[in-house]
């Protein structure tokens, strides 16, 4: 392999200032070409997240006996790009379908009527609740409390349980559930 000189490319009886000027416009030019796809990265808000995603669900859930069990499941949710969100999901803890996801005798079936409110933060962070609108005689109707990521322009959410109480209890349960969703996009005809 050759080795290369740098002085040949150094014009001969080149100052060093000049050679310093050179080198700032060098960094000039390399730091505006780069700031404008630092600048694109934020560039999310709630119009970001608009339309279907389906998600994986996948995590575990404390007991009221002090035991975890793990918790599956998917959904939809369709967000409606202004910070409202509706949703239908079928969720399995510890092998058994949510109450609201019905059973072997009645059918399984997807719970749906939970509905909710995202933000969208400038740098693709966020947060987004999910209420369960579950009728209960006593106790929360049960809500979901989400941290998010959004990526891929858009077209991928990456969320955290921050916070979950079920239907009917007083109180937050502990839950590291997490879930990956990618926007569902109708195919382009072709014709």
């Amino acid at each position: 392999m050759k080795n290369i000189d740098l002085k040949s490319f150094v014009p001969v009886g080149a100052s060093a200032a000049l050679l310093g000027r050179l080198f700032a416009v060098l960094t000039v030019l390399l730091v505006l070409n780069v700031i404008p796809s630092w600048a694109k990265s934020d560039s999310c808000g709630n119009a970001t997240l608009k339309g279907d995603y389906g998600f994986a669900i996948s995590g575990f859930q404390t007991n009221s006996d002090g035991t975890t069990s793990p918790v599956k499941g998917v959904g939809i949710t369709h967000f409606d790009g202004a910070g409202n969100l509706t949703q239908r999901d079928f969720v399995v803890d510890a092998g058994v379908p949510n109450r609201a996801d019905g059973d072997p005798q009645t059918g399984f079936h997807f719970s749906t009527d939970e509905t909710g409110t995202y933000t969208v933060n400038a740098d693709c962070t966020g947060s987004a609740e999910i209420d369960f609108n579950v009728p209960v005689p006593s106790g929360s109707t049960g809500v979901i409390k989400l941290m998010l990521v959004v990526t891929n322009g858009g077209r991928a959410i990456h969320t955290v349980v921050a916070e979950i109480t079920p239907p009917g209890a007083t109180r937050p349960i502990l839950n590291t559930t997490s879930s990956d969703g990618w926007k569902i996009e109708p195919e382009l005809d072709q014709d």
